[in-house]
Formats: structure tokens, C-alpha cells, sequence
């Protein structure tokens, strides 16, 4: 990290979601809360430090009717050195998260894209949500530099709690992916060299039960607020406090809604501000309100549940829960004294709403089953409304710090009643809250502190990872062939065995035909499990010409032209944390592992046979999990098991290529039979299974971009050029 000002480039990914930067539109779907206020604050305040030179937030760009068009935007500037950048990802239609994890891999590739036109690296990414973990991981692992995550929520407390629900398993994951969810965080966690949470509790209870829990390194740096926008209630009687025009409106409009609900709108007033989620559990707050008289008798409740128009055209899930708000209003004959506004505007009402609660000396309560952070609480705080809030994860650290209310457990209708009333009645208490509120809020909880915490600890990260650079750096031996691969529009890349050569190559003299006649502008390699001059001696030994690439022994090691120039820069790339020795003493006592012959194995390969068996690929990550080893594992053909560095693999060996060589993903083709083929036939690139395929790429089949051959080998390989019309008459895309 140089030393100079404006020096740090970070670049956060926050995927699913509706993100802008003026009036984000929190509430308006289960995956539209939190989540985004708290990136596009941070962007914020990141920006304004001396340090950061620049900060982007990606998230996906949505051009659909059902939405506003801000989200259909490419770029959206907020100052000159932050800004959001939307990528297509999985075509334009807004879709809820569970729905993207196929495609992440596209989202992955075309973020490569942009750094590449632009031409300027950042210094680390940092992922928001596992999906945009996932994106933050991979990029990570590509450039070779650090790699941050904040889980928002996690995918193991929601299973356990939906399970407890009564909810079947089989359900959980085909509305949640939550295994894909799961799988994707275990890996987050092995690979993360830095994890941000919100509370202690956060680390010990939810990423504690994780079995890679012990593995990344944790710092808490809780969430801020702006204390501007949400400054006390007292601010506005001051005559100096001059409230703008948009914030008058925004007061006077929620006055007017509150009015069209309750009879006697200037009782005390119980207000709740949520997502309509189940965890969030509005309904036990709309029946601790209805079964206790004596509370309706000196209070008003209004619940703001999300933003909707026609419930009948909400998801599922938000369905049932305001269906049941609205049926358990009616069943406790609530006409009168509860409000339930249809809408609400983050900017400007939001921070209202919390002061004219606090004007009628009324009360905030997140009733919430879980609740990892709870930044609601925050923004009340802040206003000086008095809190009631379940003891549970975020809430407990806040009511700690803040001492401005009562935790109560959220399955107790009597008990969360009674902490409402006790705070209404006692006038004292009511006025110790609120003004502890105020201000242990500004001491522990704003986003300068937040951005500064934060900016101190990722310039750490970078500083001890800063070994292998921003970017891997090409040896002299490669600029031999710098000129031909500059000159390249396109690139077939293909494994040999069982897909270029096998037992049918009746086809292959047509295939080096095709090759020779377009080699002006198709580059040709190979990505095998071989290593380079034994992938040599075969092609050459069936006439195919000299591959401009040889991406040998499974993804770890590149090689160029005729003379098979090692890539230095790949071998940098993918060394750190590599540990050999380590991993071949823990595999040692597996009998059903064998090692292959010493020319199998390599400096960054070890290669077994394995015969297939029950929970055996389990046990092998399991021992490697448990001793905090980095890896790759790939099997193959039901019988070839290689471990391989954790930044290794065909397929990311591809995407260097892209990246170095400035040929777009998007204008190579691959060509594969087999499970170690897999990860390099996914993404933007085109993808050819050809006919004579292993059973292990099945699960590829309708996955976009990915055609399946009729034709065995080479037969198949052509087959897909001319499925893609591969270097055909289209011009080059823009990269």
C-alpha cells in the first residue's frame, strides 16, 4: 500500500437488491433492507476519507417496467471519487436473489471486463451477502488480491429457523437454495482473508456454527448512522432548527396517513418499522397489542411493514405475513388504534416518523425472532425514542452500549406488552431512555467511525497479502508470442483426451483444417490434465497444429508457443498458501487414496487414484478443512482425484488468459468431456460437452451458454463452432 494520500481503490459488490444512491426504496421486497442503506452509506463515507482514491459499488443493472428506471443506469455518480456500477447479469428483469445463484459466474466475468477497460485494478474486493461474496471470492483468487465479506445474514441460523417453523427441507431449498447458500459461505470463510461483522455474538453464534468458522480473521465494526438525518426530536422547537420544505411535507404527510387510521391520533405512539418477513415477527407484536386492553387504552400501534401496492401481487412469503397482520387486526378489533400504512419514504420520512413517535412519548420495538444488527434501533435511538427490542444478537450489543430500553423475548406476547407499558408509564424512565439514547448513539455508533475503523483495517489486509501484487507480472519468455496472441480476435480452448482425441477422431482432420484456415484470427490451446510435453507429444503425434496456450495438469501451470514459455506470472499467482507436504502427510492414512506415479505429480498437483466410495471426497475435505488448508479439489472420470492450489483450475486459468490478453470471455470457446472440465465450460464464455461426456456434467444441462454435442471428440467440437457460428461473420464485441 503506497503511503501517499488517496491511495486506496476498493471495490464492493452488493448483487441482489434495488441500489441507488438517492431514496433507496428499503422495504419494498424481502431483498431490499438493510442491506443497501448500509452499502451505500459506507460507499459514502469511504469516499470522503484522505486515504480511499476511489470506491465502486456493483450491483446488478435491472431495466424492467415493474421498477424505476434509476436502476436501469450503467453508472451513477454520487462525488467524484464513488460511484454505483450496475452489470447485466442474467438478463434485465428484477428477480429475487435466490434465483441468480447460476449466474453468478457471469457476473464474475463481466466485472473482469470492466477493470480491464478501465485499466485499473483495485487494491480489494469486498463482497456484501454471500451471493456477492461469491463474486467478491472468485475476483479475488483472479487478481490475486485481498478478499473481504460482510454476511448480512447467514444461510444456517435461517435453515435451523425455518426448519423450526415447521417448514420441510426439500421446501427450504427450493424456494432458498439454502445448501447452495450454505456451501458457498463455507467457502467464503475458508477463503476470506478478512470477515466484518456487526457484534460479537455475530461471530460466536452464527458464524460460529460453521465449520470453517476458525478460519478468516474477524473485526466488529458495527454500523452507523447519520446523526444529521436522524437528529433528536427536540431539534425542531429550537428557532434556529429551520426544517426544509421536503422534510415539512414529509411530516405532514405522515401526520395525515396516521390520522386516516386512529381515532385518537395523539396517544403515545408503539411504532414498528420492518421488512414483511416472518423472522420479523409483526405478528407477535399486533397480538401483544391485542390481547392487553389496558395497553390500547393508552396507546396507538402503527406498523410501517414494507412498501406494496396490491398484496395479492407480493411474494409468498410477504403474503402470508401481511394476510395475517391484517386478519389478526380484525380478529382483535384493532379499527382505530393501529395504522397500517401502505408506504413510506426512506430519505425524508423515515427520520419524521421516528420524531413524531418520540414527540407523543411513544415507543420503537423490533419484536424480530433473530436479529443479526437491527440499524432500525439506531435511527430511533438517535431521535430519542425510548426501545423495546428482542434479546438477541444486534439488539443486546446496542441496549448495551445505549442503555435507552428494555430486551424482551420475542415469543412472549405478555412480556413484550409489558415492557411497552412500563416505558409509557414511567414519565422518568421514558426521559432516561431517550436522552441515553441520544447520546451513546453519537459516541459508539456513526459512519465516520465506522469508515475509519474499517479504512485501518483493510490497508492492514492489503498490507500483508501485498506479496504476490496487484497484478501477475509477465516474464520476458512470453513476449515472444506477445504479437500473435495480441492479434487474436477469438480462442478455442479444448481438453485432449475423450474430447479433441479419443477413439473416434474421424473428424479430426476436418477440425485441423478449420484451425489452420482461421488461425489469423482464432487462437488454439489446450486445457489438460496432461502435462505440457505429454500434451505436446499427442497433438503433435495427430498431426494438430502447435497450440498458441498449453494450460497444463489440471489449470496449474500455463505455458506459450512452440518452445512452451512458462508463464511466471500464473505460477506467482497461485502459489500463496500452497502447502504440499502438509496435505500429502494428512492424506496418507486414507487407503482408498493411492498415489499416482511420480510423473503425475507436480509442483502444484498431487494426483491420486480413487475409485468411487461413500463419503470418501467428504472425509478428504473434511481433514483438509480442519487444518485450515487452501485448495482445490477436482475429480474426475470416477477415478483421478487432484488437489490443486485454491486459485488453480482450467477454468481460472481461462479467465487470466482474458484478462492479460485482452480478449473478451465472451469470443472463446471450450471444449470438454469430464468433471474437471466443468468449471472452465461455465460462465460468459461459450461452452461445448462434447457427445462422448462423463456422467459427472450432467447437472450442466440447461445451464446458459453451455451446448451439448451430439458427436463424440472433435466431431463434437465442431459441431459447437458452427452451433455459435464461432469467429463467423459477427464483428468483435466491444470488451
Amino acid at each position: 500500500m503506497p503511503e501517499t494520500d488517496q491511495s486506496l481503490y476498493i471495490q464492493m459488490f452488493s448483487i441482489h437488491g434495488l441500489v441507488r444512491f438517492e431514496n433507496p426504496e428499503l422495504g419494498r421486497d424481502a431483498d431490499t433492507g438493510g442491506q443497501v442503506l448500509y452499502v451505500i452509506e459506507l460507499a459514502k463515507h469511504l469516499s470522503r476519507l484522505p486515504e480511499v482514491r476511489k470506491v465502486d459499488l456493483f450491483t446488478r443493472l435491472i431495466d424492467d417496467p415493474r421498477v424505476s428506471n434509476d436502476y436501469a443506469r450503467p453508472a451513477e455518480e454520487l462525488n467524484d471519487k464513488c460511484r454505483i456500477v450496475r452489470i447485466q447479469c442474467r438478463g434485465k428483469r428484477y428477480m429475487r436473489k435466490e434465483l441468480l445463484w447460476p449466474h453468478l459466474d457471469e457476473f464474475v466475468d463481466k466485472t473482469i471486463k470492466f477493470i480491464k477497460k478501465k485499466n485499473d485494478c483495485p487494491d480489494l474486493f469486498h463482497g456484501h451477502y454471500p451471493d456477492a461474496g461469491y463474486v467478491a471470492m472468485k475476483l479475488s483468487e483472479i487478481y490475486g488480491l485481498p478478499f473481504v465479506f460482510t454476511g448480512h445474514s447467514l444461510g444456517i441460523p435461517k435453515k435451523q429457523k425455518l426448519l423450526s417453523d415447521g417448514m420441510k427441507e426439500s421446501e427450504i431449498n427450493k424456494t432458498y437454495k439454502i445448501d447452495t447458500r450454505i456451501r458457498t459461505e463455507e467457502q467464503i470463510l475458508k477463503k476470506a482473508d478478512l470477515i466484518v461483522a456487526s457484534t460479537n455474538q455475530e461471530i460466536e453464534d452464527q458464524y460460529g456454527s460453521y465449520k470453517n468458522s476458525d478460519r478468516p480473521e474477524y473485526r466488529v465494526i458495527p454500523p452507523g448512522i447519520d446523526v444529521e438525518r436522524f437528529h433528536p426530536y427536540y431539534h425542531d422547537r429550537l428557532p434556529e432548527k429551520e426544517k426544509s420544505e421536503f422534510a415539512k411535507y414529509a411530516q405532514a404527510s405522515l401526520l395525515n396517513q396516521l390520522e386516516r387510521f386512529l381515532m385518537y391520533p395523539d396517544k403515545p405512539l408503539i411504532l414498528a418499522l420492518s421488512r414483511p418477513d416472518k423472522r420479523k415477527n409483526i405478528s407477535g407484536l399486533v397480538q401483544a397489542f391485542g390481547e392487553d386492553r389496558e395497553l390500547q387504552a393508552m396507546a396507538n400501534l402503527a406498523i410501517f411493514a414494507g412498501i406494496r401496492k396490491d398484496i395479492n401481487d407480493m411474494e409468498d412469503n410477504e403474503k402470508e405475513v401481511l394476510t395475517r397482520m391484517l386478519l389478526m387486526m380484525d380478529r382483535y378489533d384493532l379499527y382505530g388504534k393501529m395504522a397500517i400504512p401502505k408506504k413510506h419514504d426512506v430519505e425524508y420520512e423515515v427520520p419524521e416518523l421516528y420524531r413524531i413517535a418520540a414527540e407523543k412519548r411513544g415507543v420503537f420495538v423490533n419484536p424480530a425472532l433473530t436479529e443479526p444488527f437491527g440499524l432500525t434501533l439506531l435511527e430511533a435511538a438517535a431521535t430519542g425514542l425510548p426501545l423495546v427490542a428482542t434479546n438477541d444478537g444486534g439488539p443486546r450489543d446496542i441496549m448495551g452500549n445505549c442503555e435507552n430500553g428494555i430486551l424482551i423475548q420475542p415469543d412472549n406476547p405478555e412480556e413484550i406488552a409489558g415492557a411497552i407499558r412500563k416505558i409509557l408509564t414511567d414519565e422518568q424512565l421514558w426521559q432516561q431512555y431517550s436522552k441515553n439514547g441520544i447520546m451513546n448513539v453519537r459516541r459508539y455508533y456513526t459512519w465516520e467511525s465506522h469508515a475509519r475503523t474499517y479504512t485501518d483495517a483493510v490497508i492492514q489486509i492489503i498490507d500483508e497479502t501485498s506479496d504476490t501484487g496487484k497484478r501477475p507480472r509477465a516474464s520476458a519468455a512470453e513476449k515472444s508470442v506477445g504479437k500473435r496472441l495480441s492479434r487474436v480476435d477469438y480462442f478455442l480452448i479444448t481438453d485432449i483426451d475423450n474430447t479433441l482425441i479419443g477413439e473416434d477422431n474421424s473428424h479430426l482432420e476436418e477440425l485441423i483444417k478449420w484451425l489452420t484456415q482461421n488461425r489469423t484470427k482464432v487462437g488454439f490451446g489446450v486445457a489438460t490434465g496432461r502435462r505440457a510435453d505429454s500434451a505436446m507429444e499427442i497433438l503433435l503425434k495427430h498431426d494438430l497444429p502447435r497450440p498458441d496456450v498449453v494450460i497444463s495438469d489440471v489449470g496449474t501451470e500455463i505455458y506459450y508457443g512452440k518452445d512452451l514459455q512458462y508463464d511466471q506470472g500464473w505460477d506467482t499467482h497461485i502459489a500463496r498458501r500452497w502447502e504440499p507436504e502438509k496435505i500429502r502427510k494428512l492424506l496418507a492414512g486414507f487407503k482408498f487414496l493411492k498415489l499416482q506415479e511420480k510423473s503425475a505429480q507436480r509442483k502444484f498437483k498431487i494426483s491420486y487414484d480413487m475409485e468411487p466410495g461413500k463419503d470418501r471426497i467428504a472425509r478428504v475435505h473434511d481433514i483438509l478443512s480442519q487444518e485450515k488448508i487452501r485448495y482445490t479439489l477436482v475429480y474426475s472420470h470416477e477415478k483421478y482425484l487432484d488437489i490443486i492450489p485454491y486459485r488453480a483450475s482450467k477454468g481460472k486459468a481461462i479467465r487470466y488468459l482474458s484478462y492479460k490478453w485482452e480478449i473478451p470471455l465472451s469470443q472463446f470457446l471450450v471444449s470438454g468431456d469430464s468433471g474437471n472440465d466443468e468449471e472452465m465450460l461455465r460462465g460468459e464464455q461459450m461452452g461445448v460437452v462434447v457427445g462422448n461426456y462423463s456422467p459427472e456434467l450432467e447437472e450442466l444441462k440447461g445451464v446458459h451458454k453451455i451446448y451439448f454435442a451430439k458427436k463424440p471428440e472433435s466431431g463434437g467440437i465442431l459441431e459447437g463452432i458452427k452451433k455459435y457460428d464461432f469467429s463467423g461473420p459477427h464483428k468483435k464485441k466491444d470488451s
